[in-house]
């Protein structure tokens, strides 16, 4: 198939995809939930949640320099580049993955998507356990390997995470990948504008860098709520081992993380879509 061809027709599943973002299926208890998560919000002070979101957003600056600079980072990106090399032998550095079809591109991103994937699963498994530095380690580790994930496929689809300009991007891509199904066409849209003004010009950031809101506050409380029905199931042994809280910390933490990755990798796949098309 022609590669601009290819190039139209995955921005069609792009579309389609995001059509169905348009669509509010939450359930009445949701937004019952919803509503609750609103009027309790509304009760606390407003300096109180200034900090507060302002404490999240300084945690989320942190955390993802310490992993971009972290040797396991480092030795990541250098496999990104080997694997793109065998399918490209001009490839020498992150930029030049642009080379390669989007198919060969989304091949190398699935490739660290479900690895995330994995290890997700795998650590809400170990807080199924039940230990105390488990579980409050949970929403950390989680924070950790989700932030890694969209620094992996922001590289593997060309774009070097060392800049202010294209950290505050995947920052973003990350706020907006939190948020509720039904919240997360907005924060799309506006995702779009701001790469569809700037493109790939700017080295330096120079919109809002505030992130966390009243919006992502239900992730967290989701995240909660599932802490605290481990701690409730982790008692029921079938022969020994807390089968239960596993299965559920498991299949929490994989959802989640396989919500943040799609969503990751749909934008970066249209970003670089909309400059080769252009």
């Amino acid at each position: 198939m022609n590669e601009l061809v290819r190039d139209k027709a995955i921005l069609e599943d792009i579309k389609a995809w995001e059509n169905e973002l348009q669509h509010d299926v939450r359930t009445d208890f949701q937004r019952t939930f919803n509503r609750w998560i609103h009027r309790k919000m509304d009760d606390i002070p407003n300096r109180l949640k200034k900090v507060f979101y302002e404490k999240v957003d300084e945690s989320l600056f942190n955390l993802h320099s310490v992993i971009q600079n972290s040797f396991i980072q480092q030795d990541a990106k250098k496999q990104i580049i080997l694997s793109a090399r065998a399918l490209n032998e001009n490839i020498k550095e992150i930029s030049d993955l642009h080379f390669l079809t989007i198919d060969q591109l989304h091949y190398l991103a699935d490739l660290q998507t479900s690895k995330h994937r994995l290890y997700s699963f795998i650590q809400g498994g170990l807080t199924g356990t039940g230990g105390i530095l488990l579980i409050g380690a949970d929403i950390p580790l989680q924070t950790i390997l989700n932030l890694r994930s969209i620094q992996m496929i922001s590289m593997c689809y060309g774009y070097e995470i060392n800049t202010p300009y294209e950290m505050m991007t995947s920052l973003k891509v990350y706020h907006a990948a939190l948020m509720p199904k039904h919240l997360q066409y907005d924060q799309w849209n506006e995702l779009k504008e701001e790469i569809n003004t700037n493109g790939r010009k700017n080295y330096f950031y120079e919109g809002t860098e505030d992130l966390a809101d009243i919006k992502n506050i239900e992730y967290l409380l989701k995240q909660i709520a599932k802490l605290s029905v481990l701690t409730l199931f982790k008692r029921k042994l079938i022969a020994g081992i807390p089968l239960v809280s596993m299965m559920i910390g498991a299949t929490g933490n994989y959802h989640a993380t396989r919500q943040i990755t799609e969503f990751a990798n749909k934008f970066y796949q249209y970003r670089l879509l909309n400059e080769t098309i252009k």
